[in-house]
């Protein structure tokens, strides 16, 4: 999906972007239920109600709700960031030091050309000191700032927000607790700790949709699980108790994912 070059001092390494990641949400279309038409959207002026057609529309910016600054796309391209298709490495930063809440989107970042004994040598590098590589990246029309990183042998292109597009954390809640309390719920963490495996959790919700599709083009009755019934606890501490002792059992010990898909298979009822 892009083609250029890491470049960290005067050693410049080509590479190519390819997705990392392959989102699983399920698309529709809007269809008009009486005819099974497509809907189609229209551009309409709210002045004269009439359609414009594409090259009468422009963007703008609302200053206020009377003014509105318009600009070409001549205007927006001069003011955009150069492309020279090139990651210019400013600065290696430890792993742990970047939150999570920086990360946008993942591309693996492979070799182009004769550039594997470079690429390998940026590998061995990152591997060693245990550092990732902060830099900038154009994609389509707009700069990015994004972490190069090591994942399983190969580069791993993160692509970053920028500080200011961060919200300020709330501040921390704070409430009374007791020590029995914390100590059940230490405990509960601990039973239900796991090695974290991806494979385990499922995006159930997206199955579900593609069952659902493929029992109505077969034109089979539809039906949907009953709501699992939630057990009322007097005391936050009584539901630390009886938390701990579900999670005592063998059964209760499977991912959160496993126990979804076995309440999936609940009892069910019908939908008219």
């Amino acid at each position: 999906m892009w083609k250029g070059a890491i470049s960290f001092g005067l050693v410049n390494i080509p590479i190519g972007l390819t997705a990392a990641v392959s989102t699983k949400d399920v698309h529709f279309h809007l269809f008009h239920d009486a005819d099974g038409g497509r809907i189609k959207e229209k551009r309409v002026c709210e002045i004269d109600g009439k359609e414009v057609p594409y090259e009468h529309i422009v963007k703008g910016y609302e200053l206020t709700k009377q003014k509105v600054v318009t600009v070409t796309k001549e205007e927006l391209k001069a003011m955009g960031p150069v492309s020279d298709k090139t990651v210019a490495i400013e600065a290696f930063v430890k792993l742990e030091e970047v939150d999570p809440v920086f990360f946008d989107r993942s591309y693996f970042a492979m070799p182009e050309g004769r550039s594997d004994k470079a690429y390998a040598l940026l590998v061995a590098a990152l591997e060693k000191s245990g550092r990732a590589a902060i830099g900038r990246i154009v994609l389509s029309t707009k700069q990015h700032l994004c972490m190069i990183r090591l994942s399983h042998g190969v580069l791993q292109l993160t692509t970053l927000n920028y500080g200011d597009e961060l919200v300020e954390a709330p501040k921390p809640v704070k409430a009374a607790t007791t020590k029995k309390e914390v100590d059940m719920a230490e405990a509960l963490v601990e039973q239900m700790a796991v090695p974290f495996d991806p494979k385990h959790f499922k995006n159930d919700s997206s199955q579900r949709i593609h069952e659902l599709i493929e029992q109505k083009a077969k034109g089979k009755a539809i039906e949907a699980p009953e709501a699992p019934r939630k057990e009322s606890s007097t005391s936050l501490s009584e539901a630390l108790e009886r938390s701990l002792t579900a999670a005592k059992k063998p059964a209760a010990r499977k991912p959160a994912a496993r126990r979804a898909r076995k309440a999936a298979h609940a009892p069910k009822r019908r939908v008219s």
